[in-house]
């Protein structure tokens, strides 16, 4: 630490140098005001300590000041706070305390003390006066600690100019991931430029957790109008590349999501970004009922009239998730009533959207547009709207399980079916009127596990949502044996693809401590033998821990090692270096 000190000596004496320009500013035509000035200040404990002594000490020796008078002053008001602080960390080292420990408690008491007494206007003063980047502030953003107290700070005091520049200079040097507030990124368009790049490059890259990445860059794309408009722009400039715009469109889709969720009405945004200058008629329909969150005849036979023409708008307009999934509700939801003579229109309009390709003019070729498939998805949608749309028991369900089978081939209908199941399963009293161990419903949502991995998230939250309900009105074993028909379906997931979700979600409820034990072990028992080798790093470290636990699996293991249980241990012994 006497070092430390040295170091802070040595930089005080840059300082010195630094500041004879602006103390050469001074009026020295009042000289007494001068000296009254410094005076003042070398009365204040432990001056000497100050970076700006030196520059202090030459306007007063300038002024005619007396050397002796300053002298005492100094040595006088000389407390030794930070000698003493070096001193008891000094014992603490000595009296065995670990060097980290110590210096976290001397960092993390700074801290406290500057959060209590941080001023912005010195802050902002003394930033100014040095006239440069000073040395300091280059030194203390390379240590966390300190840049985790300009972050509070930035937090508190947003108009502060000194807590900009240093957030700015933290994401020049690298460490824009740590900027979580966004309210200090939104400052400035350098700063948040980074941090959404870094946004998006978490989402691209977390492949299997990509809903919390989408929150994440969600929120802080939604943190104010200016950032929500500079984001949409840039990703929709992202998205019209051939190499994963795709992606950046789904994102670009998700946040408008999250922005409607929080009450914030972005449809002329939306509109804007897809073309809605084109097609003024079709974009006005369109407004309407997204801003109103309901569809109407009126605005749909807009829409029909002018995707029915030999020149349609831009098919992007229609493919805006919000009116999609109205569309789905109305064809599919039980219980929603559609006016006959519209029916077809909602119909050709959700057909239309997931099943043409539209393909736009560029140099040298004229717009494409690929209607192969929209008579078949049509009919697809027609056929299972009408099963939907009558309240058929199970037994009444098998006649149509050809049809729903072949329909579940086309995305747009699965998305309607797993919407039709959602409502149909979650009634209070289904599993208590349902007499079979597996419920129709349930196994056509295996059906779309098998033809659409694209869907197995939707399925896996429906799951959860069943697995997760309360069912008092049924007895306890009748439950268990419900909760065990849950988790066949969620191996029959696993199976098709959707691993670690699934292992990820069983480890919470074990984890929890709030799922039956016996509901945990039937779903090892089961996984242990649909598996085979190889297996990857990340399932063995999420399915190990549950598989060597001996209220788990203790009943399932034989003397030898023959078990399925030993030899899923022994093989991920033997050939997981970090497990052994």
């Amino acid at each position: 630490m006497e070092s430390d000190y040295d170091e802070d000596r040595g930089t005080w004496t840059e300082e010195m140098t630094r500041t004879e320009d602006c103390s050469g500013e001074d009026n020295f035509d009042n000289p007494q005001e001068i000296l009254n000035e410094c005076l003042d200040k070398f009365k204040t404990p432990d001056y000497i300590m100050e970076p700006g002594i030196f520059a202090q000490l030459k306007r007063y020796f300038q002024a005619g000041g007396n050397p002796e008078q300053v002298i005492e002053l100094l040595s006088k008001n000389y407390t030794a706070c930070a000698q003493m602080a070096n001193l008891l960390a000094e014992w603490l080292i000595l009296a065995g305390v670990k060097v980290t420990d110590v210096q976290a408690m001397v960092e993390n008491n700074l801290k406290d003390m500057i959060l209590k007494t941080f001023d912005p206007k010195k802050a902002d003063k003394i930033f100014t006066e040095e006239g440069e980047t000073p040395a300091w502030l280059t030194e203390m953003i390379q240590h966390p600690t300190w840049r985790s107290l300009i972050y509070r700070l930035a937090e508190e005091y947003p108009d502060c100019l000194m807590l900009n520049f240093t957030i700015k200079l933290i994401s020049d040097a690298g460490f824009q991931g740590e900027i979580t507030s966004i309210s200090t990124a939104a400052q400035q368009i350098e700063v948040f430029s980074r941090v959404l790049k870094t946004a998006i490059a978490g989402f691209l890259q977390n492949t299997e957790d990509w809903q919390s990445s989408i929150q994440e860059c969600a929120k802080m794309v939604c943190h104010g109008q200016h950032t929500y408009v500079y984001s949409q722009v840039l990703l929709q400039i992202l998205a019209q590349e051939s190499r994963g715009g795709f992606m950046m469109k789904r994102l670009s889709q998700e946040i408008t999501k999250c922005a409607q969720q929080n009450h914030h009405d972005v449809t002329p945004i939306t509109m804007a970004l897809n073309g809605a200058s084109s097609s003024p008629g079709a974009c006005q329909a369109l407004a309407s009922m997204l801003s109103r969150n309901t569809l109407n005849p009126a605005d749909i036979s807009v829409l029909f009239r002018n995707y029915s023409t030999a020149e349609p708008p831009p098919i992007e307009l229609l493919r805006n998730p919000q009116f999609l999934e109205l569309l789905v509700d109305a064809l599919f939801k039980p219980g929603v009533k559609i006016n006959p003579e519209h029916k077809s229109k909602y119909i050709y309009l959700l057909a239309y959207a997931a099943s043409v390709c539209d393909i736009p003019a560029k140099k040298g070729h004229s717009r494409k547009l690929n209607k192969d498939e929209l008579k078949t998805t049509i009919q697809a949608i027609e056929k299972v709207h009408n099963i939907c749309n009558i309240n058929k028991g199970s037994t009444e369900l098998i006649a149509e399980l050809q049809t729903l089978y072949q329909s579940i081939r086309f995305p747009v209908v699965s998305v309607g079916v797993i919407r039709w199941v959602e409502c149909t399963v979650t009634e209070p009293s289904y599993f208590k009127l349902c007499t079979e161990h597996c419920p129709v419903h349930l196994a056509l949502l295996d059906e779309v596990v098998v033809c659409h991995s694209l869907l197995h998230p939707k399925v896996l939250q429906l799951l959860v949502q069943l697995f997760e309900s309360k069912q008092d009105e049924l007895e306890i074993l009748v439950q268990l044996e419900m909760k065990k028909m849950l988790i066949d379906r969620m191996v029959n997931l696993l199976s098709r693809g959707c691993v670690v979700p699934v292992v990820c979600y069983i480890k919470q409820c074990w984890q929890r401590g709030d799922t039956d034990v016996s509901l945990i072990r039937y779903f090892v028992t089961e996984v242990l033998e649909a598996i085979a080798p190889p297996y990857t790093v990340e399932f063995i470290h999420l399915f190990l821990p549950m598989v060597e636990d001996e209220e788990i699996t203790g009943t399932m293991r034989g003397d030898s090692d023959n078990d399925l249980v030993s030899e899923f241990i022994v093989h991920c012994k033997a050939h997981c270096p970090t497990i052994r």
